[in-house]
């Protein structure tokens, strides 16, 4: 990709939620844009290696830091981190997440919770640690990767889509409250996302499929017009769209990347 068709060049994005699967992708694809990208993770072991792809795949620069952002201090230190290196924030990319998939009933007290800080206290403490500094400079770009079962009411979600619902509705309240500032709030819902893990549930006999054996993934394809999962790059595709100049006017929206599995 040459520089004249680099979108996000030298814009500052921090992307959470970036030790493997879609945070990889959508981290590789801020840096095929020309973004520098801080990397924030719970799990320090997987970021050098991800970091040295991004700085391949074209990243300006590249940082990552090991932050529990499920706490309202693991979010405050990833923006100082970032405002450190780079003197300012053009895009937080609310990545980070993973439920516990269970009927609800056999929720305990410990995964409800577990559920609910990664998927949507993750999102209140990164929004709440980036907006001053987005509300000082007057633009900004917060991006938030939800989920389309909230629409969908898939089988043993409940307690994920609750706190994914709870970013749906952060979303529109966040974009209503600062667009006078310039800053847009948006979120990607995709359907299933053929991610390594869900490549491995495909296969009835592989160790993946036999641990996730609520909920049979062959049959959900099977409810998609299209046949198939969503691949990792085309919601990393709309990720790097919405955090463009030209997607500026687009604020408050909820976006199905779902293959017509829910029509609106």
């Amino acid at each position: 990709m040459s520089d004249a068709t680099r979108s996000l060049e030298g814009k500052v994005a921090i992307i959470t939620g970036t030790a493997r699967g879609l945070g990889v992708a959508l981290a590789k694809r801020y840096g095929t844009e020309g973004s520098r990208v801080l990397l924030v993770d719970v799990n320090a072991d997987a970021l050098p290696a991800v970091a040295d792809s991004v700085k391949a795949a074209g990243a300006l620069d590249v940082a990552w830091i090991a932050q529990d952002l499920s706490h309202e201090e693991g979010a405050t230190a990833a923006v100082a981190a970032a405002v450190e290196r780079w003197g300012c924030i053009d895009v937080l990319l609310n990545n980070a997440g993973g439920g516990v998939i269970r009927p609800f009933l056999d929720h305990t007290p410990e995964t409800l919770h577990a559920t609910i800080d990664r998927n949507l206290w993750t999102v209140i403490w990164c929004c709440r640690a980036v907006l001053p500094h987005m509300i000082e400079r007057k633009s900004g770009r917060i991006i938030n990767i939800g989920a389309d079962s909230v629409r969908t009411g898939l089988y043993s979600h409940a307690a994920y889509n609750a706190a994914k619902g709870g970013v749906n509705g952060l979303t529109t309240g966040l974009a209503r409250e600062f667009a006078k500032y310039g800053i847009a709030v948006n979120t990607i819902s995709p359907g299933g996302i053929l991610t390594d893990e869900i490549r491995e549930m495909l296969n009835p006999g592989s160790a993946v499929y036999q641990k996730h054996q609520i909920i049979d993934i062959r049959g959900v394809t099977r409810e998609i017009p299209m046949g198939r999962f969503c691949e990792m790059d085309e919601v990393a595709s709309l990720a790097a769209y919405l955090a463009c100049d030209e997607a500026g006017f687009i604020t408050g929206q909820v976006i199905s990347v779902n293959g017509g599995q829910w029509m609106q």
